[in-house]
């Protein structure tokens, strides 16, 4: 009996499993309004009752693809951001950290789902705070405990730490984000544009926050 009851469940998370990456093509492509369940129904090759069983509404299907796409895209930068704080060479992994986080927030799936929360971040609060809490959020958050150990360490004087962060996070983001955002440009920058908006960033913390300014 455990048997079937385990073979039952594995079938359901394979059939909750394609019917969001279906969701998720749709919705990205197509976008959340125009998205209807008949068509994520059809990409998922099963019918709109099981996709109901499964997440309930659209709206909660689309909660849920969000979700999954940003706790896979932010867990990996959570190890790496706390090794931060016990850096030897401050500079050199402040700059792999921000080339990093670049190469990841910039692929164009990551895009799409960022622009898609702000077309329905109006209709939908709790999308864009969500995405902000596991995104942006989450990061400068996690910095902010490095800031303060690397102050604690000496090699850093801030006044105000998760300010620090926060402003570290947007060296980083705002000239690629905003160039993807306003451009519409979704193909990956090249790695010299990455190392150069990355490089760019640390130098400007350092000069500001660094010890030896």
């Amino acid at each position: 009996m455990a048997g079937v009851a385990t073979s039952g469940r594995t079938r359901a998370e394979r059939k909750r499993k394609v019917i969001a990456e279906a969701a998720t093509e749709a919705f990205l492509t197509t976008g959340y309004s125009k998205t209807t369940m008949d068509d994520i129904a059809r990409l998922a090759g099963v019918s709109k009752q099981t996709i109901y069983m499964h997440f309930g509404d659209k709206e909660r299907l689309l909660f849920a693809v969000v979700m999954e796409i940003m706790t896979s895209a932010s867990t990996p930068f959570d190890d790496d951001i706390h090794l931060l704080g016990d850096s030897v060479d401050l500079e050199r992994d402040l700059r792999e950290h921000a080339r990093q986080q670049l190469a990841v927030v910039l692929q164009p799936r990551p895009l799409q789902l960022r622009r898609l929360v702000i077309a329905e971040a109006v209709s939908f609060p709790k999308l864009g705070r969500s995405f902000f809490e596991l995104g942006p959020g989450r990061t400068i958050k996690e910095l902010t405990g490095v800031v303060r150990r690397l102050e604690r360490r000496g090699l850093l004087r801030v006044p105000d730490a998760a300010r620090a962060a926060s402003d570290f996070n947007w060296l980083i983001m705002s000239e690629p984000i905003n160039r993807a955002m306003l451009l519409g440009d979704y193909n990956a920058p090249s790695r010299s544009s990455l190392n150069r908006w990355a490089d760019h960033a640390v130098r400007t913390f350092l000069a500001a926050y660094g010890t030896d300014r």
